[in-house]
């Protein structure tokens, strides 16, 4: 069935008023490089994800976030300014992350929207999906739990595991291969003392996703479901060219368990004439096109799984405000969900 984006024109009535439409908000907080990428990589993993279903996708950014002028003017076309969205009515969210700049998270300028949207969420939504960054700003407004700097970037493709029985990982293959991209990392014994439940975690990335039911369900990833399958070997590429430009101190290093044999020799010999000498013309000279040969997605499925399982979730608590009666207070955690209906066995396949 169709996803309707919706930029606040005409047209969008006949989605809203679908008996089967769920409305999902995206606060897309990332940086105007990777902005378009972002927005269509969490459309296309939705789209994927509900065959059966009218969805109905609304945009919103975050006016503190440091933006070019080029990605003003684009937003000003295609997206809300979160002061809309505290009277909008959403059954889902999607926050992203962005690029971190300060030290400490209640620094950045965008932390006060930040904190009001984790509280809102908590209050206005069935569920709210919380990526990276925002996972990070939503576990530390709500909890005080701190991430901690890693010693270096986690970067690249883990192998995962089920860390404990949910539906939301109910059925899945192990190990689940999901990609990372973060300088920053939640421990794992803070989380679990403060209630959030551990669904996938790996040896080599720590904690994957973990959720927590509180008024609203959040389901928080600290990895990239939502990737593409070159979406690493483009945040690479950047952080080569900031090397070669003098904007960071050290070569980056590959990612992990991404590269093929072929492609891990040619990006090596790249890295011996950076370093032989670093000047910023060498920038365009990167071999992308080598690189690409053999990129393969194989977090794709888990990821699809996942997200329909979510929109799932958020199709049977509308069911069940339709049908409960004003005053009703409405099941909140997973395990209420009625057993023999059909949506509860959609979700929990």
């Amino acid at each position: 069935m169709p996803l309707f984006l919706d930029f606040g024109r005409l047209g969008s009535a006949i989605a809203l008023n679908a008996a089967n439409c769920i409305t999902i908000g995206l606060v897309n907080n990332m940086p105007d490089a990777a902005l378009e990428a972002t927005e269509r990589q969490f459309i296309d993993l939705i789209r994927a994800a509900t065959p059966n279903v009218v969805v109905l996708v609304k945009l919103f950014t975050i006016a503190d976030l440091p933006r070019g002028a080029s990605a003003r003017r684009e937003l000003a076309e295609r997206y809300r300014d979160i002061a809309e969205l505290w009277d909008t009515p959403l059954d889902g969210l999607i926050v992203t992350g962005t690029e971190p700049r300060a030290a400490k998270l209640t620094d950045e300028p965008y932390w006060a929207t930040l904190a009001k949207l984790v509280d809102w969420a908590r209050d206005h939504t069935a569920s709210t999906i919380w990526s990276c960054l925002a996972a990070h700003a939503a576990v530390l407004h709500t909890d005080g739990i701190e991430r901690r700097a890693l010693k270096g970037k986690k970067f690249g493709v883990f192998a995962c595991r089920l860390a404990d029985d949910h539906p939301m990982t109910q059925h899945f293959p192990q190990p689940l291969s999901v990609p990372h991209s973060r300088y920053n990392d939640l421990p794992e014994r803070a989380l679990t003392s403060c209630g959030y439940k551990i669904l996938t975690r790996s040896k080599g990335a720590g904690v994957d996703a973990f959720a927590k039911q509180d008024g609203s369900f959040f389901l928080f990833f600290q990895g990239h479901p939502e990737y593409d399958a070159d979406t690493l070997l483009r945040e690479y590429r950047r952080d080569v060219t900031r090397y070669l430009w003098g904007e960071r101190e050290h070569y980056p290093a590959p990612p992990v368990d991404y590269f093929d044999d072929d492609a891990a020799a040619l990006a090596e010999a790249f890295r011996a004439r950076a370093l032989a000498g670093r000047r910023p013309e060498l920038a365009a000279q990167f071999p992308k096109a080598g690189l690409e040969i053999g990129l393969a997605c194989p977090w794709r499925n888990a990821a699809v799984e996942m997200y329909r399982k979510w929109t799932a979730y958020l199709s049977a608590r509308k069911a069940e405000r339709r049908v409960s009666l004003p005053g009703t207070r409405l099941r909140r955690t997973w395990r209420d969900w009625p057993r023999g209906t059909r949506l509860a066995e959609n979700l929990t396949r």
